[in-house]
Parts: structure tokens; sequence; C-alpha cells
């Protein structure tokens, strides 16, 4: 049986499968904005099913459409167990593409601007995202993250994460200062995924249903879903949950049915046979 929840830090328990927010606001960063009216009804839905883990950051916005105000708007006084992350680092370019990195000056601001968008005296867990948007790039993150330690101590930010990383800057992280989560983009790294789950470190895959960019083998998929009687998307949610008790889930969606669909998969169970077709 696959366990469903995980203990984030050590303090905080929070469901497997929760949600990303980035496509609260738009569709993709260069596209138009979303009615909030839509976004506001998705996270109430949200909570109501029981996700207890949303993933936002400063940057995921359009014009007047903002993910972390819907979050507030929706959901603020926030209930005990809701666990909210967000992402520091990236800087939004004129192309609306948070392709730009901040400077360790400037991320005490976004920390800050995170707080007050959201209506926080602290937040969950804030992850220092680095690199552009490819994937870990081997660069030093040690002056950054050292801003965030700093931050943890002050007592703006609970617990640490590091995002687009490779071992290497996980290493140089937590020589700082404890990391309770990494979100990379691919699972593909099976020394990377070991080390978190034997450290007891969140793995969080962004992008799971492939809106990176990178398509899913719909054909694989298909074949067990059709067996199973479920969705691709469902079934690859539910596999990346079988790949590691540490592994968490967040797809992200701007439409009710598509939410209630992904949060499914919470309850699908992939066999042996279902997991080694997939395996290919």
């Amino acid at each position: 049986m696959t366990i469903k929840t995980f203990s984030l830090g050590g303090d905080l328990t929070i469901n497997r499968l929760g949600f990303g927010a980035m496509r609260l606001a738009m569709g993709t960063f260069d596209g138009p904005a979303r009615a909030p009216e839509t976004g506001i009804a998705v996270l109430r839905r949200a909570v109501e099913l029981g996700v207890n883990h949303i993933d936002t950051a400063g940057f995921y916005g359009r014009g007047e459409v903002w993910a972390n105000e819907l979050i507030r708007t929706a959901l603020a006084p926030y209930r005990d167990n809701l666990v909210i992350a967000t992402k520091v680092g990236p800087l939004l370019q004129p192309d609306g593409v948070p392709s730009g990195q901040a400077t360790p000056d400037r991320l005490r601001g976004l920390v800050e601007s995170d707080l007050r968008s959201l209506g926080l005296d602290r937040l969950d867990l804030a992850y220092l995202r680095v690199g552009g948007m490819t994937g870990p790039g081997g660069e030093s993150i040690a002056e950054r993250f050292a801003v965030l330690a700093e931050l943890r101590a002050e007592g703006l930010i609970r617990h640490l994460g590091v995002s687009n990383v490779d071992a290497a800057q996980l290493a140089e992280a937590r020589a700082i200062a404890p990391v309770a989560a990494v979100q990379n983009q691919h699972a593909d790294d099976p020394g990377l995924l070991a080390e978190c789950e034997g450290a007891g470190i969140a793995y969080v895959q962004y992008f799971p249903l492939g809106g990176g960019g990178d398509p899913l083998d719909t054909e694989r998929l298909g074949k067990v879903a059709a067996r199973l009687g479920a969705t691709t998307a469902q079934v690859q949610i539910a596999s990346l949950l079988a790949a590691s008790p540490s592994m968490l889930v967040i797809p992200g969606t701007g439409s009710l049915d598509h939410l209630e669909e992904n949060l499914a998969a919470a309850d699908l169970v992939l066999g042996e046979e279902d997991l080694s077709a997939l395996r290919g």
C-alpha cells in the first residue's frame, strides 16, 4: 500500500499528492491571464478534497492576476494543517518568463514580498530556485542559500528547500542549513532521489504531467490506463507516488474537472505488472 503522507522537515504532515499553483493565474508564462474567479474556485475545491500542500511562487502571474493573491483570497484565514511552499530566486523578464536570477541581496525582499502577498508571518517552506529554464547547471548556490538560512534563523521561514539542483548543489546547501525538500523537474537521477529518501528529504517533481515541454509517454501510460479504467494523467501521478515514499507530486491546473481527475490518482493502485510495463 502506498503511504499517502510525508513528514516534511520532521514536523509537518502533508499529503504526498498536493497542488501546484502556477496554472491558476495563466496557462503558460507567456499566455494571457485567467479569470481570477476560476482560480479561487479551484483552490477551495482542492482543499475540500484534502489537499494540504500548495506550491506557489511570487512570479506566478500575469497582469492583475497572481497566484499568491488568489491563494490568500480563496483560503485565508488558513487551516492549521495547510502547508504553503514558495520559491524565490527567479526574476520575471519583459517577456513574462522568469529567466533572470536574483542576486543574494535581493532574496530578503522576495521572501518579504511573498509573506505580504500570502498574508503570512512565516513561510512554511521556501525554496531557493536556481538556474534558468533548463536543468541543473552546477553553479555554486552557497551565498544565496546562506541568505535564506539567515531568514530561517530570524523566524521568517520554517523549512528550507532547493530547486533545480544537482547532487553537489544539494550537498552545498546541506552544509549550511537543513534542507527539507528538493524540487526538480525530473526524477531520473536515482542517486539524488535515493539520497533524499535516506535523509528524510522530500523530493518534489514539478511539471509531473509534462507541462515543461517534456511530453508524457502516452502510449505506454495509455496501455496501463486502459487496463485500470484510469486516465494517462492518473497513471503518471500514481507511478511517481510509487517511485519512492519521499516523492511528492504537485500537479497544477486551472480546471475543476482536471483537479478532481488528478487528485483521484491518490487512490489508484499500480500492481507490479503495471509498474514493470511503465518502466519498459
